[in-house]
Formats: C-alpha cells, sequence, structure tokens
C-alpha cells in the first residue's frame, strides 16, 4: 500500500523519479511513454463510446442505456487512471534495473470490453425500446 502511495505522488511529481537508480536508455523511457498515450487513447474512445450511447441510442430504454454508458464510461476512467500508474511503475522499474511490472489490467480491460460489446450486439438485434 505505500508503494501504491508512493506512485500516486509520482503521477504529480515524475522528476522526483530521477533520484531513483539510473537513467535507462531513452528508447526505453520514450517507449514506456508511448505506451502511456497508448492508453490514454484507448481511456478517450472508451469516454466517447459511453457519451455516443447515452447521446445516440435515444430509443434505447433508459436503464440499458445509461448502463452501458456508465461501464463505458468508468472503464475509460479507470483505463485512464491506471495509464499513469503503469507508466510510473514502468518508469520506476527500469531506473532499478527491475523486471518491468506485470497487470492483469489488461485482461480485464478485454473482459469489460467484450461484455459491453456482447451486450450492445444484443441490444441492436433486438432493437429493445421503451
Amino acid at each position: 500500500m505505500i508503494d501504491f502511495v508512493r506512485n500516486v505522488r509520482l503521477w504529480f511529481a515524475p522528476g522526483e523519479a530521477r533520484r531513483e537508480g539510473v537513467t535507462p536508455d531513452y528508447r526505453f523511457s520514450l517507449a514506456n511513454e508511448r505506451t502511456f498515450l497508448a492508453w490514454l487513447r484507448t481511456a478517450l474512445a472508451l469516454i466517447g463510446g459511453g457519451f455516443a450511447v447515452d447521446q445516440f441510442l435515444p430509443d434505447l430504454r433508459w436503464a440499458w442505456r445509461v448502463g452501458l454508458a456508465l461501464a463505458l464510461l468508468a472503464t475509460g476512467a479507470l483505463c485512464a487512471l491506471r495509464a499513469v500508474n503503469h507508466w510510473v511503475r514502468c518508469e520506476r522499474a527500469m531506473r532499478r534495473g527491475e523486471d518491468l511490472p506485470v497487470s492483469r489490467f489488461p485482461a480485464l480491460l478485454s473482459l469489460v470490453v467484450a461484455v459491453v460489446a456482447v451486450v450492445m450486439v444484443v441490444v441492436v438485434l433486438f432493437g429493445w425500446a421503451e
């Protein structure tokens, strides 16, 4: 838990990471940053999808529309938070010469997106309306 709190602090003060270990090859730091940006693009796409479901499916029952929109919005928010946390953890590991951290989050994200997609397919096929 203490390590998580330290990571959260580093979200807003990434320069503090330079105090640990040695500077890694810049190519690895830049690859870490590109991965962070890819996670942010995914988060933005999920958030955009959540707004699209809410705005462009007015004939869908309110509970379904709001449920699907909130699932996408919440997943997008979690993805954005996970992006910065993963970036900090990887940067610290590279500086310390440790193995990069592993995570179950990509699998969880894939499952949530797949479930929402299956629900959307069912909704489209059956055209549930109020």
